[in-house]
Formats: structure tokens, C-alpha cells, sequence
């Protein structure tokens, strides 16, 4: 049994292959939690279970890796490296305490860098782990030098590898003076690693100074710490986020590992340190050991055998017995069975502490983000706004049904995506972080669910409209056997700015129509105006106005004036001067200073109007652009390509404009290939 002062919730961060699952494999595997060392390249890590992952050789999804070490609890949550599964990091950072940021020795990853900035936005506190030290052209001090440079002058180890002829040799631990070789039996300092800790020390104790006025005006007396007085500093300064200590060892030997995991069990802030959870209501929400029991649902998935919802308690202790209330539903939840997940396989417990990690199975009615219990409900996770949108069409006609199933079931375990039907454009749509995502969202709905699709470009949601003032006339007659039907009217079409909306009016004298035909003229014109006459799309921002017409005291009926109000819509509008309006997106481009000038280019390419450029931190800018929205379909793409994964961007729907008369054909050509095609 643990206490909420022996848990540590650690989130590993860092780009895609730069060492993560195998960092957590190792650590497990140094604890004895695993009796073999898996490896990624062999697709048989305790981390990456899912058949996905193992076909393709990187996470994800989020895993957890429970890691016992001298009676400390570590609950590492293995992340995804690429930012399309950038949903699951935020995630994971709802719980964890501190993060472990995995830098490769050859430089600072775009991953690293992308994780950095989040920490930042997070406030979390963070450690640094330099991986691969001992691969060709590794170097851990150029590394260091460049993370200084780039990151913060707080990222200082708290270890470092020694080397002899180029060759790892061990590792020092700055904060006890102590050199180790690979196998972690202590070894005589040498002068020049000694002048190294002497260094280090010095900017370590600046740092943690920085943390404690008493430390700070015993930092400027020159007066020493004592060890008692670092030990407390280091914790501090990691929580205020002042230092960010940089660890390392070697994951395929477990070499240094010892060292590491000895430093985060003493350094990383426990649940109770750890920084507040914020509520729904905007407030915060501190883990209370002594509080009433209650949990939060940060994540769901599901396996052949069911839906696993991870969650961590927030208030209290977790036992089978309690029955909680879902602050969404309503409902009380029976807990049940408590686990306590390694990869794929759950550990049945009977208790979970304050601020540790564990999954219910078969709660079909809670979801991600459900606060269970009698506190303020914990806010939900805020999720990547989904960038990237294609059009979903079956391979095998009749099964569309079986594919809204599919992902409406993967989306419980995703909520970085959406799934729906386009109205307009009668496509089902799925939008999400990136390419890779929708691929992998794609791979997973074939092989869990036995449904094949492909994957085209999203129709753009065109308008029309007119430029120009026309009267026309609208006349329906047929004769019949026994009643007739007859409808006559003059309607008036011009283009108005008020609304976006038709606007009907009428200006009839003397009984022309009568006024009980009124209504069926309108209702004639509103189904309409729900295909143009360039390309079947909406016509919007148009004034009709009836002004005149006739009627038979027996043939007229509201059916005929409905269809007359059609006959003049088909024959005015063609003459009206007819155009095609285009959705314009307002985007905003944050991307290194080097990239300026190929992303505005790029831009104009586009058919974007640049409005502004602002500096932001980290010797970055932002583009604030105005761009067709037709013309970003593979931005997410492209951007990443120009920007070499550095760029992100928003783009949010703004108003409708005039489509140049250039492009019109192309697209009016489009539109009717897919009428066809229907």
C-alpha cells in the first residue's frame, strides 16, 4: 500500500524516436516489473501493445508503466511523438506531476522543442534525458550547449557520461560527487569530471537559490549549502519551475538507470506538491488525501475485451466498493474491480491512494473527462483543434452505416477527432490532428471493425449570389381534367447585404395575388434558393420581392403559385448577373523566423492576404492571414514540410467572399462531375 507522498505521476515527452518507450521499457525492466527487455524495433515493448503500434514501429496511444522502486510508486506515462497524437500528451498531463523530456544526443528535436513550449503553457515542472550517448556522433555537452542556447540556461545536469576514446565509460551524479561505470559500481572520480561537478554545482545552486530568499542570501554571503539545504532546494526549484535537472543512461543496456530512477523518486513533486488540477467552473482543485473519494476519467480504451477508463484519484482513497456519482449523468457508478494497468495487462487491487493511477473496466456509461464523486468537477481535457478534414466513402456500397459505428466508436477513445455528415455537401467528414492521424483512425476501423473506406479530399461548402437588380415573370398553367392549375407572378431578385438569409418581401396593389398565395411563393422560393443555378450550391444574400401577378378564382392554389415562384426563380436568376462566393478562413502561422519568407510565399500561392506579422517568444513569428479555405486542404502537410515540422496554425471560419472569375469554371466543372457521380 502506498500514500499519496509515495506516488510519482511522470509524463515522457520528446519527438518520435528519440529513445521514450525505451526508456520506460528499461525502467521496468531494471525494477524486475518485466523479466525481458522488449525493444521497439522488435515490436514487443510492454508500452506498445496495440496491433497499430506494432506494425508501425512507434506510439500511438498513451501507456502506463507502474515502476516500484525503494518504495516509491512511479506511474510513467509512455506518450506518442508525433503531433498527431498530440490529444493523448494533453491527456496525460492532466495527471502527471512532472514531465521527462527525451532529447536525443545528436540535437534538439522538433518534438523536444514542441514539448517544451507546452510545459511552458502547463506550468509543469520538467526533467531532461539525454538518450543514445553512446551512438556515432552523439554528444551529450554540444547537445547540452544547443538546449541552453535554444530551451533555458536552467536545463543543467544532474548527470553527465563519461567517455574514454570516444566510448561510454559511466556516468557522474553532480548532486553526491559520485562517478559510476556501466555496470554501477562506483569508480574514482576523475580531475577534469571533478572540475565539471564543481561547475554544475555552481549553476545548480544559482538556480535553486532563485527558489528560497534564505538560500539566496546565503548564495550571495558565498556562504556553502549544506546537503540538506541543495536536497530541499532541488525539490523546490524543479516545483517553481527554476531548474530543470538533465538526466541520462543508456536504455538498451540499462546503464545509469539506477542513477536516474534514484533521482526522480527523491526530486519529482508527489501528488500533494504537484500543481492544482483546474475545475469547470475556471478554479482550482488541489488532490486532497483526506478528502471524500472521488476520480477523474482521463482517458478511455477500448480492447477486445471491453472499454478500460483510466483514471486517477483526486480526492480520498479508491475501493471496490464505492459507488460514486457521475457529475455529467447524474448516475451512481458502481466501481467494482480496481486494476491497476501495465501495457495491456491489468493488476486486480483492492485500494488506490490519493493521487495514484488505475482503470475501471466495463463502465459503459462514463467517458473521458467525467468527474466521479462529491467535489467541483474537474475541467475537461482541451483537445488540438482538428486541422486536417477528407471525405469518407466506403469501399463496398451499403456498409455507411457500419462505418458512422466504427469511428463513432473510436472517437470514445479519441477525442481529438470529429466524425459527422456535411449537410451541404453530403459527405460523411472526418477532420482530425494530421494525415497520420486519419490514417491510423482509418487502419483501426479496418481491423477492429472489418471496414474498408478510402480517403478524398473534403468538398468546399460553396454559396452563390447575384450582382445585379432583375424582374421576371413566373407563370404555371396546366390544364386537367376538372380543376386546373394556375400561379402567375412578377417577382423582383436583387442582392442585398442584411443577411445572409433570403429576405422575402412584396409590395402587391390592388389584389393582384391574393394575400393567401403569399406564403406559397415564399415557400417556393426557400426550397430554391437550396440549389444555384451555376453549380448547385446555396444562394445567399438575396432580396425577393413579389410585386405583381395574377390568379383564377378556381385554378389557383397555393401548389401553383409555389411552383410559379420556382418558374421565376429558374428564369431570373441566370440573368442576374450569377456568381460563386468562396469561405474565407482567418489563419494564424506561428513558425520560426527562418521559415518567414517560405510560408508568406507560400501564402500567396494561396490566394492569402498577409495582414500582419508579430514577433512572438523564442525568436518565433505569427502570419495573420486571410485565406480561401478551398485552398488549405493539405496546409497540414505542406506546412509541416516548409517548417520541417516547426510550424502550427489555426484557421477558423470568417465570411463569405466572390470566387475570381478565373477559377469559377474549375469549380463549377467540380460540382457537376459530382452531381453526376451521385
Amino acid at each position: 500500500m502506498y500514500t499519496a507522498k509515495d506516488i510519482r505521476n511522470i509524463c515522457l515527452m520528446g519527438h518520435g524516436g528519440d529513445g521514450k518507450t525505451s526508456l520506460a521499457e528499461c525502467l521496468l525492466y531494471v525494477t524486475k516489473g518485466t523479466d525481458r527487455l522488449g525493444k521497439t524495433t522488435d515490436g514487443n515493448t510492454v508500452s506498445d501493445f496495440d496491433p497499430e503500434e506494432v506494425k508501425r514501429g512507434y506510439s500511438i496511444a498513451t501507456s502506463l508503466l507502474p515502476v516500484e522502486f525503494k518504495g516509491v510508486k512511479l506511474n510513467i506515462l509512455d506518450n506518442p511523438g508525433y503531433a498527431a497524437f498530440e490529444g493523448e500528451v494533453r491527456q496525460s498531463l492532466r495527471v502527471a506531476d512532472a514531465a521527462v523530456v527525451v532529447v536525443g544526443a545528436k540535437g534538439l528535436s522538433v518534438g523536444a522543442r514542441k514539448a517544451w513550449k507546452q510545459l511552458k503553457k502547463t506550468h509543469t515542472p520538467a526533467f531532461f534525458y539525454m538518450s543514445r550517448l553512446d551512438e556515432e556522433n552523439s554528444d551529450f555537452f554540444a547537445t547540452m550547449a544547443e538546449l541552453h542556447d535554444k530551451l533555458s540556461d536552467a536545463i543543467l545536469p544532474i548527470m553527465f557520461p563519461t567517455y574514454e576514446n570516444k566510448k561510454l565509460t559511466g556516468f557522474v551524479d553532480v548532486l553526491t560527487n559520485t562517478a559510476y561505470d556501466r555496470d554501477g559500481k562506483k569508480v574514482a572520480i576523475s580531475d577534469d569530471d571533478a572540475a565539471r561537478v564543481a561547475e554544475y554545482m555552481g549553476q545548480i545552486n544559482e538556480h535553486i537559490a532563485e527558489a528560497d530568499d534564505a538560500l539566496m542570501e546565503k548564495f550571495f554571503a558565498d556562504e556553502p549549502f549544506t546537503k540538506e539545504e541543495v536536497v530541499t532546494g532541488v525539490k523546490l526549484a524543479i516545483r517553481e519551475r527554476k531548474l530543470f535537472p538533465m538526466l541520462c543512461g543508456e536504455s538498451l543496456t540499462g546503464a545509469g538507470m539506477e542513477d536516474v530512477l534514484t533521482n526522480l523518486s527523491s526530486y519529482a513533486p508527489n501528488p500533494l506538491e504537484g500543481k492544482p488540477m483546474k475545475t469547470a467552473e475556471g478554479g482550482e482543485f488541489r488532490r486532497d488525501e483526506n478528502g471524500s473519494p472521488a476520480l477523474f476519467i482521463f482517458k478511455t480504451m477500448s480492447d477486445q475485451f471491453g472499454k478500460n477508463s483510466f483514471f486517477q484519484v483526486v480526492s480520498g482513497k479508491a475501493t471496490p466498493d464505492l459507488a460514486l456519482t457521475d457529475l455529467r449523468t447524474g448516475n451512481a457508478e458502481k466501481l467494482g474491480h480496481l486494476y491497476v494497468p501495465k501495457g495491456k495487462k491489468n493488476t486486480e487491487v483492492k485500494e488506490l491512494c490519493c493521487g495514484d493511477i488505475g482503470v475501471l473496466t466495463k463502465m459503459d456509461k462514463v467517458k473521458t473527462n467525467d468527474t466521479l464523486g462529491k467535489i467541483d468537477a474537474i475541467a475537461a481535457t482541451e483537445y488540438p483543434a482538428p486541422c486536417y478534414s477528407m471525405a469518407v466513402y466506403a469501399k463496398t456500397r451499403g456498409t455507411e452505416d457500419k462505418i458512422a459505428t466504427g469511428i463513432n466508436k473510436i472517437n470514445e477513445d479519441d477525442s481529438s477527432f470529429t466524425f459527422g455528415n456535411n449537410p451541404e455537401t453530403r459527405e460523411m467528414v472526418l477532420s482530425g490532428v494530421g494525415d497520420i492521424h486519419l490514417d491510423v483512425i482509418i487502419s483501426k476501423l479496418k481491423s477492429k471493425y472489418n471496414v474498408e473506406v478510402e480517403l478524398r479530399p473534403a468538398r468546399i461548402a460553396y454559396r452563390e449570389t447575384i450582382r445585379k437588380k432583375v424582374q421576371v415573370h413566373g407563370r404555371h398553367k396546366k390544364q386537367t381534367g376538372g380543376h386546373g392549375q394556375f400561379g402567375d407572378v412578377w417577382i423582383e431578385f436583387e442582392p442585398q447585404s442584411e443577411s445572409e438569409e433570403m429576405i422575402f418581401g412584396e409590395r402587391v396593389v390592388g389584389g393582384a395575388v391574393p394575400k393567401n398565395f403569399f406564403p406559397a411563393v415564399e415557400k417556393g422560393l426557400r426550397e430554391s434558393v437550396k440549389r444555384g443555378v451555376l453549380a448547385g450550391y446555396p444562394v445567399v444574400f438575396l432580396r425577393a420581392t413579389l410585386y405583381d401577378g395574377s390568379y383564377h378564382p378556381v385554378d389557383s392554389s397555393e401548389m401553383a403559385f409555389k411552383t410559379a415562384a420556382n418558374i421565376a426563380y429558374k428564369e431570373g436568376l441566370p440573368q442576374a448577373g450569377p456568381t460563386l462566393l468562396e469561405p474565407i478562413g482567418a489563419l494564424k502561422v506561428t513558425m520560426p523566423d527562418e521559415y518567414m519568407g517560405d510560408v508568406s510565399g507560400d501564402l500567396n500561392k494561396r490566394r492569402g492576404r498577409i495582414l500582419g506579422m508579430n514577433p512572438v517568444e523564442d525568436g518565433e513569428q505569427e502570419i495573420e492571414a486571410e485565406v480561401p479555405m478551398g485552398e488549405m486542404s493539405s496546409y497540414v502537410i505542406d506546412l509541416r514540410s516548409m517548417t520541417q515540422g516547426r510550424g502550427s496554425f489555426s484557421l477558423k471560419f470568417l465570411r463569405y467572399e466572390e470566387v475570381p472569375q478565373m477559377n469559377q469554371a474549375k469549380i463549377i466543372e467540380e460540382a457537376k462531375k459530382a452531381a453526376e457521380e451521385e
